[in-house]
């Protein structure tokens, strides 16, 4: 059996973090060391064949920085970042093996292939609306979801469409559903791990791709599976498409 990959963990105190932690052992990968807000990441990071970070989005580019330095390849699993702040990181991971996904559930994975297919196929079927719906847990900060974005960026490319056309919800005398409309819906409450349909509606019938987690190690499981792979990858930007071999 090979061995054991080593881990540095960054935001190792919070859900994703203590969830990656549980699942290591079975993955075959140890944490070789977990840091958090007012650690220093840099007196680890000799330790670890690979970084994840599952910490915050204004954290993510030092992370990187350290990473390109130290030539240590890096998962990202943190989202909210600003357009500025996802430039900044892309320029400093270049010359890196890098996984940055929005979410690292295989069937999330899955579903974005399978959304991906159904863009192209009713693309051309008649007025066929979409709408995209997502669901977390209360404490959940930014909107719409990691997820969710890949999901959407995937409707904009497959519909040629701009970043204008996605309208997120709908208040007030809003007047008929345009073409070339994507609507958008974050909802939060509880302590749902994540939940996110796209929905295809015509005149007629409705196509709805759902994927409903109930645990948050699907995650964790995917993220160590990522790093594995990684490990010995070239370096470039990959996604779980590419972890999984569905590119």
């Amino acid at each position: 059996m090979s061995q054991p990959i080593r881990i540095l963990l960054n935001g190792a105190k919070g859900r994703m973090g203590l969830a990656i932690a549980h699942v290591a052992a079975s993955e075959q990968a140890v944490i070789a060391a977990g840091v958090d807000q007012g650690d220093d990441l840099a007196a680890h990071i000799g330790a670890a064949d690979v970084v994840i970070d599952f910490s915050f989005h204004s954290v993510t580019l030092a992370v990187a920085q350290l990473c390109a330095k130290h030539k240590k390849p890096l998962v990202i699993g943190t989202t909210g970042h600003t357009a500025e702040e996802k430039a900044a990181i892309t320029a400093a991971i270049k010359g890196l093996p890098v996984v940055w996904a929005g979410n690292y559930s295989v069937g999330v994975t899955l579903l974005n292939a399978l959304v991906r297919q159904a863009a192209r196929s009713l693309a051309d079927a008649g007025r066929w609306d979409v709408e995209v719906l997502e669901m977390h847990h209360r404490l959940k900060k930014d909107a719409p979801s990691g997820t969710a974005e890949t999901l959407l960026k995937i409707l904009l490319e497959e519909r040629k469409l701009a970043k204008e056309a996605l309208k997120h919800g709908r208040e007030g005398l809003v007047g008929e559903r345009p073409l070339g409309e994507i609507g958008v819906h974050a909802i939060r409450g509880g302590d749902v791990v994540g939940d996110h349909t796209v929905l295809f509606a015509a005149e007629g019938e409705r196509l709805e791709l759902t994927h409903k987690a109930s645990n948050r190690e699907i995650f964790a499981r995917g993220a160590v599976r990522a790093a594995r792979w990684l490990k010995s990858q070239p370096a470039g930007l990959y996604g779980m498409e590419d972890v999984l071999g569905l590119k």
